[in-house]
């Protein structure tokens, strides 16, 4: 896929998010002088679409800074924004590097069901072979056998081994059996899917504890990283899942899935804020290449609606 189309289904991704908040905004950019009121009505319409209050209010400040006696036009907005987002961004923009040693590097994924769980893992395995890693796959997602065949599924068509055991099974009998493959046959990364069931939040804690130990009796730094996947249309649902997955499995990181358009682009801003946690990679489609690492000024100007450019940084 050529670099320039990314960037154009980028900007495409946020445009319900941007659309939105040039619609919270117009009318009131194009006043000669920005009153207190007209700032009030701004950092209203930020935290409507989905940015957050802590952005909203940074935002307020840098304009009831400014000197717009003769008003602000669109442009000049837009461009404030993308500097503000991006300044709130950028230190969470950090990919999912391999360093564990030894290896394999493990990596637990969870999420609620149907937020791209198992494609995700299956295109976060297609961006480390691009990279020459190895990788294997671990079905710990034994609740259900939809779950263990489509993960079959993504692993064949990412050409990658896994292991899987029966629906109903030891979720951590799987990934100990996994570990001990990875390590014998030289692995970078293990990839584990998890259950995503949050109705049983103590059911799921309980796995997850169990997975968590059984890592660290082959593995004491295992899991060396924990990753929600959120799917980017819920919104501020989003938000509540940081925090329950956070309290239940120790999230060390995210990656956004589904913006498709419809998306509310916005809540990373928000997520960023609020959590401060890692944001690794995007993902803005179904095929294998529709995952990439997360640019923190690429997703700021595409979120204010500004062209996204080609060999951008």
């Amino acid at each position: 896929m050529s670099k320039t189309s990314w960037h154009q289904r980028l900007f495409g991704g946020f445009r319900k998010t941007s659309e939105r908040l040039s619609e919270n905004l117009t009318g009131l950019v194009t006043r000669e002088v920005l009153h207190v009121e007209t700032l009030e009505q701004v950092e209203e319409a930020l935290i409507a679409s989905d940015l957050g209050p802590g952005t909203a209010a940074r935002i307020r400040a840098r304009l009831a800074e400014g000197r717009y006696e003769k008003g602000l036009d669109a442009d000049a907005l837009r461009n404030l924004l993308a500097e503000e987002l991006e300044a709130v961004l950028a230190p969470v923009a950090k990919p999912l590097e391999v360093t564990a040693w030894p290896r394999p590097q493990v990596i637990l994924v969870i999420g609620v069901n149907g937020s791209g769980k198992t494609t995700t893992i299956a295109k976060l395995a297609h961006l480390y072979k691009e990279q020459d890693y190895s990788v294997m796959l671990a079905a710990g997602d034994t609740f259900r056998a939809a779950a263990i065949g489509q993960l079959a599924t993504w692993a064949e068509r990412a050409g990658v081994p896994i292991v899987s055991g029966k629906e109903g099974g030891d979720a951590a009998g799987v990934v100990y059996e996994a570990v001990k493959q990875a390590t014998a046959t030289g692995v970078d990364v293990l990839i584990v899917d998890t259950a995503g069931r949050l109705q049983n939040k103590t059911g799921l804690m309980e796995e997850l504890a169990k997975i968590r130990r059984v890592l660290g009796r082959l593995n004491p730094d295992a899991p060396h990283d924990v990753v929600l996947v959120l799917d980017a249309t819920t919104g501020q649902n989003a938000l509540n899942q940081i925090e329950i997955f956070s309290e239940v499995a120790g999230v060390t990181g995210l990656v956004m899935t589904k913006l498709d358009g419809t998306a509310r682009g916005g809540v990373m801003v928000a997520a960023a804020e609020r959590y401060g946690l890692p944001i690794h990679a995007i993902g803005i489609g179904e095929t294998m290449d529709d995952l990439k690492p997360f640019n923190a000024r690429e997703v700021a100007r595409a979120i204010a609606g500004l062209p996204v450019e080609e060999g951008m940084h």
